[in-house]
């Protein structure tokens, strides 16, 4: 019976791992011990930063919600609170747009905010 021989399979299995180390520093492009374990810990990184970026971007629009509703005499929580008294369902994206680029309407949100508060 003949003998298995693998280094096809090795091969393609290194240049797979290796492509993925494309454009890294010193020999973990091109050197397969060394690239491994860079390459592992990248997809991980890659892995939380995509997490991450769902947590920073909501920080940063409740940060620029919050902005616009204190120019609007009104803090972020009781504008969150009056909304949702009031009936009215927007997405924080969406209230920071709003803040940002069309702030008559934005101020109309707020004082709907407040009147729904004060009842």
């Amino acid at each position: 019976m003949a003998r298995v021989k693998r280094g096809v399979n090795t091969h393609k299995r290194h240049k797979k791992l290796l492509s993925q180390a494309k454009g890294f520093y010193l020999s973990k492009h091109n050197v397969f011990r060394a690239a491994r374990p860079a390459v592992m810990r990248s997809l991980a990184t890659a892995y939380i930063g995509r997490k991450n970026r769902k947590r920073d971007f909501r920080r940063l629009w409740i940060a620029r919600i919050n902005a616009g509703a204190r120019a609007n005499g009104i803090t972020y929580s009781n504008l969150m609170h009056g909304l949702k008294l009031s009936n009215i369902d927007i997405n924080r994206k969406m209230l920071s747009e709003l803040a940002i680029y069309d702030a008559p309407a934005f101020a109309t949100l707020c004082t709907t905010a407040k009147n729904a508060i004060a009842k």
